[in-house]
């Protein structure tokens, strides 16, 4: 039930939780205590429907970014069997931000690339924050071309706040690698099934963002910027994040609505945070389902299918003014 500490819109659901392990450890449980606990676990659920079912788009990047919430390499212990990593672009370096390798999905044979934030300060510093350098999405490349060649669907998770904005990155080609990898997508023969598992932050989303299916969790963000980086550069602060964060219309309701996302996959009641096991079982029901339908696909109508569905997006007619 408890996903460590809270977020700020959470203080009451947080007490709710501290009330009953509190009662919980109580080593004499009298019938009077188990009705106690009973009482406040209906209250936990109503506060945590209640609260869930009303998020904001600021308070949605923050359970986006909820330190707890399953990253890559959780999904690919909990959903896959037999992962094997794949490491290293052959041309510059391995980018720790950016998993890839083999892996098994009930019955298909698949190659997974994510970004990975990393648990612990280490973990992080090592991955970058989940913000992938060019060599990342060269590794990336290199591993889609091995996906094509064995003719093994590709699955991406998406995970970051952008990529990594470093002049070394900026000297290695940050922004070109990303738009080959984006080109190298859009006509890969192979089924591609992307999912926002957490934050889906700018052109670092975007590099592995190109599918003939593209998914988003139910609480994830995916965006052309981030919402201090929007604060920034319109209000020169990060302190109107959450009024960026309103405008720019990220939510998976709105992604949903805009065609910008085919699937939104519904999280565990109060977030994927708060049970890895079970949002794992709907990543890999809903990835079992998607790629069954996309193997019986001729090769050249899911590259066509593919093309035609990022040619729709974003084309809106507005009614002009009379007078």
């Amino acid at each position: 039930m408890s996903a460590g500490p809270g977020l700020e819109f959470e203080y009451e659901i947080a007490e709710l939780e501290n009330s009953i392990a509190s009662l919980e450890r109580q080593t004499e449980r009298t019938d009077e205590v188990d009705k106690e606990i009973r009482s406040l676990k209906k209250q936990w659920l109503d506060k945590v429907r209640d609260v869930y079912g009303s998020l904001n788009a600021w308070q949605t990047v923050q359970v986006a970014r909820h330190k707890n919430r399953p990253y890559t390499r959780d999904y690919l212990n909990l959903a896959f069997d037999e992962f094997v990593e794949l490491h290293g672009d052959k041309h510059f370096g391995d980018d720790r931000a950016m998993l890839s390798g083999f892996a098994k999905l009930d019955r298909f044979k698949v190659m997974v690339l994510g970004h990975q934030k990393g648990r612990t300060f280490k973990e992080r510093a090592a991955c970058h924050f989940g913000c992938a350098h060019p060599e990342g999405y060269r590794k990336a490349m290199t591993k889609m071309r091995l996906a094509e060649k064995y003719k093994m669907p590709l699955i991406c998770f998406i995970d970051t706040p952008g990529a990594y904005p470093g002049i070394g990155a900026e000297e290695r080609g940050q922004a070109q690698v990303i738009a080959e990898s984006m080109f190298m997508m859009s006509r890969l023969k192979t089924p591609v099934v992307c999912i926002v598992i957490g934050e889906g932050g700018s052109g670092g989303a975007l590099g592995i963002g190109l599918g003939d299916r593209v998914a988003v969790l139910q609480h994830a963000y995916y965006s052309v910027i981030s919402p201090e980086g929007c604060a920034g550069i319109l209000w020169k602060s990060h302190e109107h994040a959450p009024k960026a964060a309103a405008a720019l219309r990220f939510t998976s309701v709105d992604l949903k609505r805009f065609g910008v996302v085919d699937d939104v996959i519904e999280e565990p009641l109060g977030g994927a945070h708060r049970d890895h096991h079970q949002m794992a079982s709907r990543i890999k029901s809903y990835l079992s389902r998607t790629l069954s339908d996309l193997e019986t696909l001729p090769v050249d109508e899911l590259v066509n299918q593919r093309y035609e569905k990022f040619r729709r997006i974003g084309v809106f007619l507005d009614t002009a003014a009379v007078g």
